[in-house]
This record gives C-alpha cells, sequence and structure tokens, in this order.
C-alpha cells in the first residue's frame, strides 16, 4: 500500500513537472551589475519600467505602438545608413546627369525590395514609420522627396499621403506630441521590448 501511494506521488510530480517548465518567466529587470561599498559587493539590479493604466483603451493605445515600432524600426534605421551612405556617393559624383541617374537607381532598388514590406503595412505602421524616420534622419518625408525628387513630385507624393490619411509633413515632437513613442523608442533600442 505504501509503495502505491510513492508511485502516485511520483506520477503527480511528473505529471506537474512540464506544465511548471512551460511557463515563461520574464525577467523584472533588465541590467544587473555588482557595486563593491566599502569592502562589500552588492548586487544592484535596474528594474524595466512597469506602465499600469487605468482604462483599457490606453493600454491597447500602448502595445498598438509598441508592435508598430517593433515592425517599422528597423525599417528606420536602415533609411538612416542609406541615407548617409546616399549623401557620400552624391558629394563624390561630378555632375548632376549622374547624380541623377545614382537617385534613380537606388529608388529602383528601395521599390524593389520594400514594395512587399509596405504593402503588408497598415495605416498606423505608416505614420509610425513615417515619425521615425523624421526622428532618424531630422527630416521630414517630405523633404526628403523635395530634395532628391524635386518639389512637384514630393507635392504629388504629399496628396497622394493624404488620401490615405497620413501625412508626409509630419514632425517629431518628441517634448509634446511623440512623448510616449520617444519613451517606446528608447525601450526597444535598449531591448527591453
Amino acid at each position: 500500500m505504501q509503495k502505491r501511494r510513492y508511485i502516485l506521488l511520483l506520477l503527480l510530480l511528473l505529471l506537474m513537472l512540464p506544465a511548471s517548465a512551460q511557463r515563461r518567466r520574464e525577467r523584472a529587470y533588465w541590467h544587473s551589475e555588482w557595486v563593491v561599498e566599502n569592502g562589500d559587493s552588492i548586487p544592484v539590479f535596474h528594474l524595466t519600467p512597469v506602465r499600469k493604466y487605468a482604462r483599457k483603451p490606453d493600454m491597447r493605445r500602448y502595445a498598438r505602438m509598441v508592435r508598430a515600432v517593433k515592425r517599422v524600426y528597423p525599417i528606420a534605421e536602415e533609411a538612416k545608413t542609406l541615407m548617409a551612405s546616399m549623401e557620400k556617393e552624391l558629394v563624390a559624383l561630378p555632375n548632376k546627369k549622374q547624380q541623377k541617374l545614382y537617385i534613380k537607381g537606388i529608388e529602383k532598388r528601395l521599390v524593389r525590395e520594400y514594395t512587399p514590406v509596405i504593402k503588408k503595412m497598415t495605416i498606423y505602421d505608416g505614420r509610425v514609420l513615417l515619425k521615425l524616420i523624421d526622428r532618424q534622419i531630422d527630416n521630414t518625408a517630405f523633404e526628403i522627396i523635395k530634395e532628391f525628387r524635386g518639389g512637384f513630385e514630393a507635392g504629388i507624393w504629399q496628396a497622394l499621403a493624404k488620401v490615405f490619411g497620413n501625412n508626409l509633413k509630419t514632425d517629431y515632437n518628441p517634448e509634446k506630441d511623440d512623448q510616449l513613442l520617444e519613451q517606446i523608442v528608447v525601450l526597444y533600442e535598449k531591448g527591453l521590448l
């Protein structure tokens, strides 16, 4: 009888083991370090910020923005590096004709690479992308198009963006309108999201 109890207890423990092992535990801290103070080693944990919302719509808005930043931040980073390399190349080219050919080649490559990605984006993702491009490059999308393709074409793209509810002239303002976006981007850059 006693042997059966031990076997039953062992079976119950084995059944409970996979369930507890499957739970994913997230760290409550994003960085830890040791500080020596008066000859004592003290662990210091930098805690991950916790967001608490009184209303569900605010929580959903935050989660939606986090998802959008995760999707489009790599594109904005790539735009930053591409702009830097393009400016170096354009300065090295001797005349306007070669510069225009170079810009057209870059444009064709971008259309080929990013058309499938942009087709899968939502309008909200596009808004976040425009703000992040302004954050990374310090120029709005309208100014970038105007600089490389001319004012008329920039106006056409602005009109098309307006039809779909976007604005290429959207500025990124981390102190006022885009405080939440800036906080999310900083957390994403630190690897906390």
